[in-house]
């Protein structure tokens, strides 16, 4: 069974979402980040159809440090969500999870696979 695509409804509040949690972010005003020598960028933000349950991903720019921002994000859930709570009308305010975003390692992956002699060789 293929997934729905999100209705209007939905994408306008993961961007809405999305806006609010990568502001306080890039402010540096999460305490939990502090001390972590990363850059940390919001790529997506999905939410479910019921708007209660909400999933960030994000990249950090050093992967040395991934888990740490994980936790460190995962532990201020609780204070984005008062965040987004005062910055939007929603009347349910969903459910913060956070998530890695792998996209780009896979996309590395496949350009270095494309790039092998032995392909290269197969794709002439």
């Amino acid at each position: 069974m293929a997934d729905k695509e999100p209705s209007q409804r939905q994408l306008r509040v993961a961007q809405e979402i999305r806006k609010i949690i990568a502001q306080f972010i890039d402010r540096g005003e999460v305490r939990n980040l502090e001390g972590l020598n990363t850059l940390v960028t919001v790529t997506k933000v999905t939410v479910s159809p019921d708007l209660k349950y909400c999933t960030v991903w994000f990249i950090a720019s050093n992967n040395d440090l991934v888990q740490q921002v994980l936790g460190g994000l995962q532990l201020a859930a609780n204070y984005f969500r008062k965040q987004v709570a005062q910055k939007t009308s929603l009347r349910y305010v969903p459910e913060i999870n956070f998530r890695v975003d792998k996209t780009f390692e896979e996309v590395d992956k496949i350009e270095k696979l494309l790039h092998d002699p032995h392909v290269a060789q197969d794709l002439k």
